[in-house]
Formats: C-alpha cells, sequence, structure tokens
C-alpha cells in the first residue's frame, strides 16, 4: 500500500488541532484513493478467468481459441498491471514485455514476462529500443493468437520510435517544447503521433491479424481513447494539419526541428501515408477496454469523505486549465464555503480531478499540483478550518520527486516568516521551492499507478 513518506511532518505543521484534523482527513483520503487506483487491486477486479474463459468487463474471450498469448505494453502503470495479469494466467502466457520507467523494474515479481526501463517524461535511445522489441514482438502473432496490451499514461514518453528521418534529438526536443508551452496533453499527443512509428494506432496493424485486447489506465480527461499514450492499438482521430496547428497554436511551429516540421508538412501534403483511421482492417479485432480512470479516484474520495462525517461533493472530474488560476478558484470556493455555507455547509469537503497545465515562464522548480496550492493558498491566506492539498496520483509532480502539496489559512504568513514572497515564487514557477522550505510538499513516492490528478478543499 501507497503511504505518504512524509505525514508526520505535515501533520506536525499543523498550527491548532482543527487544523490537524483537517490535514488529517485530506491525507487519509488521498491514501485511500490510491490504494483504490492500484493497477494490480483495478486489474484483478476487472479482469475475471472462469475455466477457459476470460471476461474484461462486459467482454469475454474464449481463450481455448487462441494457440499463444502475448502480453506487450507500456506506462507508469503497466509494471503493476503486468504482475497482475501474469498472477491471473499464469502459464498460458507465451511471453511478453513491459516498457516501465527506469529504476522500477525490479520491484515486480513475473515469470513469463519481461521488463524494459526507458525515460520519462523525455524519451531516449531506451524509449526506442523498447518500442522496437514490442513491435517484434505484436509483428510475430499471427491469425490465432491473443496480443494483450497494458497501457498506462507515461506510455508516449516510455515507448517513443521517431518516424523516419526524425532523430531521436528533434523528438526530445519537440517534447521539452510542449511539456513547457501549457499544451494539453491531447494536443501533445496528437503532435506525438504524427511523428512517431509507433503510436496512433501502429502497434494495432503491425499485430494485425492477431485479436488484440488493450487493458487501458485512463490518465486523459474524459477517456479518449487515442490520447491515452498516443492511442497504440486505437484508431488515430487527428492528421498531420491538426499537429501542425498545435505547433502554431503555442508559438512554437519556428522553433520545431526542420526535420519534424518537414515531416509534418509532407505528412499533410499525403506523401506521407497518415496513421490508421477507425475504417483500417486492422481494427477489426482490435478491443480496447478501460479498467479505471480518474473518476474512479474521485468516486473512492467522495465515499471515505462521506464516512468520515463531510458534506461531500464532486465538483468535476474534468479539472483543466492554467494550474495557478485553478488553485486561485478553489481558493475563492472554500471563501465562499466559509462565508456563506455554498453550496454545502461545513465540516464539508469538495473534490475536483483532472489535470492542469503549467505554462513556464519562470526559471524556479516545480509540478501542476504544486502550483495548485500555491495558487490556492495566495486566495485562503487568513481563513481559518480551510486545508487544501492537490496531488498527482503517479506521486511525481511535474519534474519533482513530490506528489503535491498542502495548504491552508496560515501557509503565506509562514512563508512570510522565512522571508519567503510567495507571489514571487508563483511568479517564478517555483512552487517546489516555497512549499520545500516550509516542509508542506507531499511525498509519496512512485505510486506505480497513473490516474491524473486530485484536489481537496476541506472545511471544518
Amino acid at each position: 500500500m501507497v503511504t505518504i513518506k512524509n505525514r508526520k511532518e505535515l501533520l506536525g505543521n499543523a498550527y491548532c488541532p482543527v487544523n490537524r484534523k483537517a490535514r488529517k482527513i485530506a491525507l487519509d483520503v488521498i491514501e485511500k484513493v490510491l490504494e483504490a487506483v492500484d493497477p494490480k487491486r483495478v486489474i484483478k477486479s476487472r479482469v475475471m478467468l472462469t475455466g477457459n474463459i476470460l471476461r474484461v468487463n462486459e467482454e469475454t474471450f474464449d481463450l481455448t481459441t487462441f494457440r499463444r498469448i502475448f502480453v506487450v505494453g507500456g506506462g507508469k502503470a503497466s509494471g503493476l498491471m503486468a504482475e497482475a495479469l501474469e498472477e491471473i494466467l499464469r502459464e498460458r502466457i507465451e511471453d511478453g514485455l513491459i516498457v516501465v520507467p527506469k529504476g522500477t523494474a525490479g520491484k515486480y515479481d513475473v515469470n513469463r514476462i519481461e521488463f524494459h526501463e526507458a525515460n520519462h517524461p523525455i524519451p531516449d535511445e531506451s524509449s526506442v529500443t523498447g518500442a522496437i522489441k514490442i513491435l517484434d514482438h505484436v509483428g510475430h502473432a499471427e491469425d490465432d493468437d491473443l496480443v494483450i496490451c497494458l497501457i498506462s499514461g507515461g506510455g508516449s514518453s516510455l515507448m517513443a520510435l521517431p518516424r523516419n528521418g526524425i532523430s531521436l534529438n528533434d523528438k526530445q526536443k519537440v517534447t521539452d517544447m510542449l511539456l513547457k508551452s501549457g499544451a494539453t496533453i491531447n494536443e501533445m499527443n496528437t503532435v506525438r503521433k504524427h511523428i512517431s512509428g509507433f503510436k496512433g494506432g501502429q502497434v494495432a496493424r503491425k499485430a494485425y491479424p492477431a485479436t488484440v485486447l488493450s487493458l487501458l489506465l485512463s490518465d486523459v480527461l474524459g477517456d479518449p481513447l487515442d490520447v491515452i499514450a498516443s492511442g497504440p492499438t486505437v484508431p488515430d482521430s487527428t492528421t498531420f494539419d491538426d499537429a501542425i496547428s498545435v505547433l502554431e497554436t503555442y508559438n512554437l511551429w519556428e522553433d520545431t526541428p526542420e526535420s519534424i516540421r518537414k515531416a509534418l508538412l509532407r505528412g499533410a501534403k499525403g506523401l506521407i501515408k497518415e496513421t490508421p483511421k477507425k475504417e483500417d482492417p486492422a481494427f477489426q479485432k482490435v478491443h480496447n477496454v478501460i479498467i479505471g480512470n480518474n473518476h474512479l479516484a474521485c468516486t473512492v474520495a467522495i465515499d471515505e469523505l462521506r464516512r468520515l462525517g463531510l458534506n461531500a461533493m464532486l465538483l468535476t472530474s474534468f479539472m483543466e486549465g492554467e494550474a495557478r488560476e485553478i488553485g486561485s478558484m478553489v481558493g475563492a470556493l472554500a471563501k465562499e464555503v466559509t462565508a456563506f455555507g455554498n453550496p454545502l455547509s461545513p465540516p464539508v469537503a469538495i473534490v475536483a480531478g483532472g489535470e492542469t497545465t503549467v505554462t513556464v515562464r519562470g526559471k524556479g522548480i516545480g509540478g501542476r499540483n504544486q502550483e495548485v496550492a500555491l495558487g490556492a493558498a495566495l486566495k485562503i491566506a487568513g481563513l481559518e478550518r480551510v486545508v487544501i492539498a492537490s496531488v498527482s496520483t503517479d506521486g511525481v509532480d511535474g519534474p519533482t520527486e513530490a506528489a503535491g502539496a498542502i495548504a491552508d489559512g496560515k501557509t503565506i504568513a509562514r512563508g512570510q516568516r522565512l522571508n519567503l514572497d510567495a507571489a514571487r515564487f508563483l511568479k517564478n514557477n517555483d512552487s517546489y521551492s516555497f512549499f520545500s522550505k516550509i516542509g508542506d510538499l507531499i511525498r509519496t513516492g512512485p505510486t506505480g499507478t497513473n490516474v491524473n490528478d486530485i484536489t481537496l478543499l476541506i472545511v471544518i
């Protein structure tokens, strides 16, 4: 079970018993959510084997009709997904290959599935090697074989194969540009699919005519199948023109490496083959199934908060926008609750899930959840009985080792006592440094799952 490693410090930062109670509620709920979206738990609740019949949600597969079963995939949660699937299918699995973040392969107990480590969030040569190995695995599958793909967030970086004519260095550069631009994950993946030889349905095309079952743990708002890990087994709904439009919208086109601009322009003119669309025969035997998502995390949070005796409300599981502005909005909502008991009277908890973005303009260190918390802290300064916590369910918020941060009405004052100007830290995208100095970062370490972010507002 994933725990908050610095729980004692976070509770110790409480300035009164009521504040400590609110902090404890927030931390307890975060741990409950992480337990519920643990990939092994999710797989075993959604994938059932009875005799020779494999049931996944409402879909069933008679395993006697398949000669071999291969398991491939990648993402931050794919290691635990693979461990759970092997416990279910055991010797029925012929072999497999799963691409996981560097430094994590040794954590999993498997016998028939190989792990390959690669880099995240910027792909490296090991990401290319992993993608090539997966294509080689599925390329050997035949008409009477079953390929089970385990896909989760982070797969776009971990399984990266630049299209012919594009160097890995150029792909790394454009990925870094997009990460800092404020582009949404949907927009980022539109570009990545069109500079790749792996994403946007191309794994399904390579596996054809085998049957493909993809189990997807979603880290994308609304669960669009073609966006999760850039949809390696899903028809691509975007085009080369769309990819160009994303780069132009964020004023990145002129700085995009020439090899990528050339490939996208050639594709837009029809000189390069488009990613496979829904009419492609490769998808006739493909089954893509969502097994977990942010809405599941939010629902668990609401149930736990109500069990703890709070009036709980799910605001949305589609939260998106600039992180600091979302934080300010959550802070404004805290003011509304404390002033007017609207939309609920205390003790109240409001949950929002999704994924914000950070447009990097400063030179500091931080992540979107830390910016949410700092933006909220500025708004709730001086308020009593209020705690706001925001975390990434994968335990890694942006380029930091923290999962997020916690804030209350004394956060800004505590910073001032240390000569810290919170507004200046926020302007410099340096939320990590601010919360590190006051001791209110939330640290879980990598959780092995990934279903976006969750923000909690507690007023008691």
